[in-house]
């Protein structure tokens, strides 16, 4: 797990994941066809799973294993998505979301949605996405304050 922002030529880069946005008609069984998608790739796995249900269509943020394989897969099959970067932080004992929450609110960032992981890294520990105003200043402030982040290398 990342303790430290990786260094580049700008500054630091924190980990962060890519997540996908998958547009589905709001029909029965359209989210279960997509999931044995991937239940059925030896490549690629769902690790991260939000439904954002309306009456005519759903958005499913989805958390890949393996970005490249997913983004493959979708365009494959002519499902409409998007990507966008998220900060993947681990919860435990000495870091609990209200602390993570608590962090970022005292640097002013917005979090505009965070959700659960499917995977969970160690017994008792848990795994959030969160998409926040500014992912390299509040990654790199999560890290001062002792929360590990995750990368896609650390999901598989």
């Amino acid at each position: 797990m990342s303790q430290l922002p990786q260094e580049t030529m700008q500054g630091y880069k924190v980990p962060c994941v890519r997540q996908f946005s998958v547009f589905l008609e709001n029909r029965v069984g359209r989210l279960l066809d997509l999931l044995r998608h991937f239940d059925d790739a030896s490549h690629v796995h769902v690790v991260g799973l939000n439904v954002i249900d309306s009456s005519d269509h759903a958005v499913v943020r989805m958390i890949p294993d393996n970005a490249d394989a997913a983004r493959l897969m979708l365009h494959d099959l002519s499902i409409s998505f998007s990507e966008s970067d998220v900060v993947v932080a681990m919860i435990d004992d000495s870091h609990s979301l209200a602390d993570l929450c608590l962090y970022l609110l005292g640097a002013e960032l917005n979090i505009h949605f965070i959700y659960s992981l499917i995977k969970k890294p160690m017994i008792g520990d848990s795994l959030v996405a969160l998409a926040i105003d500014d992912l390299t200043l509040g990654g790199q402030l999560l890290v001062k304050k002792g929360f590990s982040l995750l990368g896609e290398a650390e999901l598989n």
